[in-house]
């Protein structure tokens, strides 16, 4: 089992960066594919970008591709993701959650795939 911490979010304005990390204190996280999913107010949580547990293969949603860049960092045992040209409707809580797969495995995009989540960071874009 993985306990995950998502960080990083805050109020920001329309077009600034912002970098989330989710962060496990367990060292099999190595071992586990991660996604990023988001929630906005009145929404379905959704998928925004995923890395397989290389860290050779990401995938993005495509509202997110280009401004969005998953990474993983196994010496630190996190795994972030950078949000670049913020916008209004990326407000949300965004949820970093994580399945353990074999290394060859490309990561999932749906929610039901992974077997641990975070409790979210909130990210708010104001204009």
């Amino acid at each position: 089992q993985v306990e995950l911490v998502e960080s990083g979010g805050g109020l920001v304005q329309a077009g600034d960066s912002l970098r989330l990390t989710c962060t496990s204190s367990r060292s099999r996280f190595r071992e586990y594919a991660v996604g990023w999913f988001r929630q906005a107010p009145g929404q379905e949580r959704g998928f925004v970008a995923a890395i397989s547990r290389s860290g050779g293969n990401t995938v993005y949603d495509n509202s997110v591709k280009g401004r969005f860049t998953v990474s993983r960092d196994k010496a630190k045992n996190t795994v972030s993701l950078q949000i670049n040209g913020l916008k209004l409707e990326d407000t949300a809580v965004y949820y970093c959650a994580a399945r353990r797969t074999i290394l060859t495995a490309s990561p999932d995009i749906t929610a039901d795939a992974y077997h641990y989540w975070g409790q979210g960071t909130q990210v708010t874009v104001s204009s």
